[in-house]
């Protein structure tokens, strides 16, 4: 390769890490050094109440400790049932007991999901932002790529003039003959 070719080359090199430097600079600029996961760094606006209140359902619905409290609930309400006899609140087939499960039911769902959709979108952001980063990272390897093979390819350029210019030596000095301290005596 010419040294024309390889200039273009590394002026080339220069200008994209100067757009690289540029866009981490602004970047930088308008989202501070601040974590990756943070949810302000990815632009997204503070949670509602509505939606602070359905993280919540769905924290608490979700969890074991509730579970276990309102299993044992359902134990103490069908066995205070069955005990009371005919005077129950609730006798069997517990119909106000199904009634109570259902509107649980049918408020903590929507709930969950608009906690779950809440979540989905803040991943969404996630894996846009990994993208970015990616993208970037790939650039940099790439011009470091560019850079090695510059430096290769100089370093061979210099290795082949000194071959040449250790040829012309030797080619200089079988010319001359042998000289009187290369004989023996």
């Amino acid at each position: 390769m010419t040294t024309n070719t390889t200039d273009l080359k590394h002026s080339y090199e220069v200008q994209q890490l100067e757009l690289l430097r540029q866009h981490r600079k602004a970047h930088r600029q308008k989202h501070g050094i601040a974590p990756i996961l943070i949810a302000e760094h990815l632009d997204v606006p503070p949670p509602s109440r509505g939606q602070k209140l359905a993280d919540i359902v769905a924290s608490t619905v979700g969890s074991w400790r509730f579970i276990i409290i309102q299993s044992t609930a359902i134990v103490f309400w069908i066995v205070g049932n069955v005990w009371t006899g005919p005077d129950a609140w609730d006798p069997y087939p517990f119909i106000l007991l199904n009634l109570l499960l259902s509107f649980q039911a049918a408020y903590t769902a929507p709930a969950i999901m608009m906690s779950q959709n809440r979540q989905s979108e803040l991943d969404r952001r996630h894996a846009q932002n990994d993208y970015e980063i990616n993208v970037k990272a790939e650039l940099e390897i790439e011009l470091l790529h560019e850079k090695i093979d510059i430096l290769k390819e100089q370093e061979l350029l210099a290795l082949t003039e000194a071959v040449r210019e250790l040829s012309r030596q030797v080619q200089t000095l079988s010319a001359q003959g042998p000289t009187p301290s290369d004989q023996k005596v």
